[in-house]
């Protein structure tokens, strides 16, 4: 019981930080997301073993502190978005084989692809909408919230099969499906507040997080287990590191920031 109720107060914590600094300012936005990039490098040199995470921590704050003082149109960073999918479709492709991840850790290439630049097209998300909505990052928490809570509560009631035994014994293809189906019924109902998307948008946005997101949430447990550790941090009780609660976010941006950009600027 006292574990269950440290794991929902650090939650509500969590969230209530969240959307605060997300929908107070621009720069309480900005600020926090920079600061859980912060965290994420180093929580994931913890789990690859390297010792000089801050000078990719450093790079982070001056990319996007570049970014604040220089925002670009988002098409602008098209090829980041290309960059940052191109990669993780490699590391699921070493995923579904099984093949070890370690060969990324002598390029490092996974600190800037894998979550310094997905910070940063998190960042410009809300510059898709003229003027920016930053209550689009708040609608893809819930979506992200919705598919992880039922996603584990369908798979610990009913689920039976599996998903990928071998990275993450607990998710089951009933819980996924189950996922799927409240994240679908969660953005219909946010198409009806957040109307700067049309309900088809969302849906397929819905989609996306649902598949990518549980995928993202596959390759940590990936990495973590080849660690051989089972959290990437201990910075909030009860549900372990800051990567731990945004894998699948930084994840399914890139796809997202994609599937805006096709819709805004080239349909």
């Amino acid at each position: 019981m006292t574990e269950n109720v440290t794991r929902a107060i650090s939650g509500a914590v969590y969230i209530a930080l969240l959307v605060f600094c997300t929908l107070f300012s621009p720069i309480t936005f900005h600020i926090l997301f920079t600061v859980f990039m912060c965290l994420s490098i180093y929580e994931f040199s913890k789990i690859t073993n390297y010792k000089l995470y801050y000078l990719f921590a450093i790079g982070g704050v001056l990319i996007s502190v570049l970014f604040f003082i220089n925002q670009s149109a988002p098409v602008k960073l098209f090829y980041i978005s290309i960059g940052c999918v191109g990669f993780n479709i490699l590391l699921l492709i070493n995923l579904f084989k099984n093949i070890s991840f370690h060969k990324y850790h002598k390029t490092y290439s996974h600190f800037f692809l894998y979550i310094t630049l997905p910070f940063i097209l998190l960042i410009s998300l809300p510059n898709f909408i003229n003027p920016a909505k930053y209550e689009i990052v708040i609608a893809l928490f819930i979506m992200i919230w919705c598919n992880d809570t039922f996603a584990y509560l369908i798979g610990k009631s009913i689920g039976k099969h599996k998903l990928l035994e071998s990275v993450s014994p607990k998710k089951t293809i009933e819980g996924f499906i189950g996922g799927v189906v409240f994240t679908l019924l969660a953005s219909i109902i946010i198409s009806r507040f957040y109307t700067f998307f049309n309900v088809t948008l969302w849906i397929i946005s819905a989609l996306i997080i649902s598949i990518f997101g549980t995928l993202g949430d596959l390759v940590e447990s990936k990495f973590k287990r080849e660690a051989g550790v089972k959290d990437s941090g201990n910075i909030m009780p009860g549900h372990g590191g800051v990567l731990d609660r945004l894998d699948s976010v930084i994840f399914v941006i890139p796809f997202l920031y994609i599937l805006y950009l096709i819709y805004f600027y080239y349909a």
